[in-house]
């Protein structure tokens, strides 16, 4: 069964929508039990980082997300959800994250300096970095998903197994060991997002 995080920050019915047509089994909660229990855990995300720490913190989920991740339960970040993972972040003020990933999350504007529209919203390509592990078991190399943030992450060399390219290289996929995450929406990204979903609750403990 896979836990969709629920804090009060995110697009939870068209994700447990995307999983209800792969058949795969999950549940939208905030009771630390059931997340306990669960196999694998999503978190979402949609609006500021210190909201959103702020909210996981005060449900009592933010130390229950990193102890489960330090047991070796497999998590995805999706948009927000990706960023949370971070070290900190630099959105409005400085935050600190969960600190799974390494890095933190920087404003795309002071990066993009060709006139490119802020925030980063629509379809772009994926350029695989490591075409070997196991979350692109569906997913091909130029893979288009659909992104919509402002802010991105840096310094995070080491995690990213995929970049699209927004005049800077977007870490659009990271992992350090079972923790990933997606800085797009697979379940606005048509069929490729519902394979990484498929390969997401296919990974092996």
């Amino acid at each position: 069964m896979i836990a969709i995080v629920d804090y009060g920050c995110g697009n939870l019915y068209s994700l447990q929508s995307s999983l209800n047509f792969l058949k795969l089994d999950s549940v939208i909660t905030s009771d630390p039990e059931i997340i306990k229990s669960a196999d694998r855990i999503i978190l979402p995300g949609v609006g500021a980082f210190g909201d959103a720490v702020k909210l996981l913190k005060q449900s009592g989920l933010f130390d229950l997300i990193k102890d489960e991740a330090k047991k070796g339960k497999y998590i995805l970040g999706i948009c927000l959800g990706m960023q949370l993972l971070f070290e900190k972040s630099y959105e409005y003020g400085e935050h600190i994250g969960l600190g799974l990933i390494k890095g933190e999350i920087c404003p795309l504007e002071n990066d993009i300096k060709g006139g490119l529209k802020i925030p980063h919203m629509g379809w772009n390509a994926l350029e695989i970095i490591n075409p070997k592990s196991p979350i692109f078991k569906y997913t091909n190399n130029g893979d288009y998903v659909y992104f919509v943030h402002s802010f991105y992450g840096k310094n995070c060399d080491a995690s990213l197994l995929a970049v699209s390219d927004y005049e800077v290289k977007v870490p659009a996929l990271v992992n350090e060991g079972n923790v990933f995450g997606a800085q797009f929406h697979p379940e606005k990204s048509g069929d490729v997002g519902l394979n990484l979903l498929k390969a997401f609750a296919e990974l092996e403990v």
